[in-house]
């Protein structure tokens, strides 16, 4: 099994302990991280952009000139996309879908082979607690003692911390989430990931 040393607060070796191979040891595939990070990431895509084809453009319901005679080319309405102030073709539209399905079963193998590739490039940091006060002086200490300061970092809670939240909202380049939700896309937009002892058990549960 896989080893991994344990740090205090204070950037301390405590320890080393065993991690589980099955979610720490995972041989990489990169096009299924690729394939479950571009569906995240179309998921959570907003269309914002919108034009009116020539049946929403307001006016043009009479004839602009009679068909024959006037010398110049026929038209039926002002609204057609080849007047100026016309409808637009094939423009984009407020209400197209990006969605992209994602499989359970390969959501779940990318999360671990991203972990992996944390571990061996020896940017998971594991610290015995992340009890905090919630005073950011001391979560901006405790960071800057641990490897990789100044780097975006995620930290992975193992419930609910809102003392841990309160202490690095005003912390560049920090962010906090549940380790039982934590997906591809989050692993990759940080360098570093911290996460406690309890945090490693919820994972292991959540993907062995």
């Amino acid at each position: 099994m896989a080893k991994v040393t344990v740090y205090n607060k204070q950037g301390k070796n405590t320890e080393d302990i065993d991690l589980n191979d099955a979610v720490f040891a995972v041989k990489p595939n990169h096009d299924l991280i690729h394939q479950v990070y571009i569906a995240l990431e179309a998921n959570i895509r907003e269309p914002w952009a919108h034009v009116k084809d020539r049946s929403e453009v307001r006016g043009g319901g009479k004839k602009p000139w009679k068909q024959k005679g006037t010398g110049r080319a026929r038209h039926g309405s002002i609204r057609s996309p080849i007047w100026t102030g016309g409808g637009v073709t094939f423009g984009p539209l407020k209400f197209r879908n990006f969605k992209k399905k994602v499989n359970k079963k390969s959501s779940r193998e990318a999360v671990k082979m991203c972990l992996t590739d944390k571990l061996l490039e020896e940017k998971l940091i594991i610290i015995d607690d992340l009890k905090v006060s919630g005073k950011t002086k001391e979560m901006s200490v405790m960071r800057i003692a641990l490897p990789g300061n100044g780097k975006s970092t995620l930290i992975l809670t193992e419930v609910n911390n809102e003392a841990l939240l309160i202490a690095t909202r005003n912390i560049p380049r920090i962010h906090v989430q549940r380790a039982q939700d934590v997906n591809v896309a989050d692993l990759l937009h940080h360098q570093f990931i911290i996460t406690s002892k309890e945090g490693v058990k919820v994972l292991e549960d959540r993907l062995s």
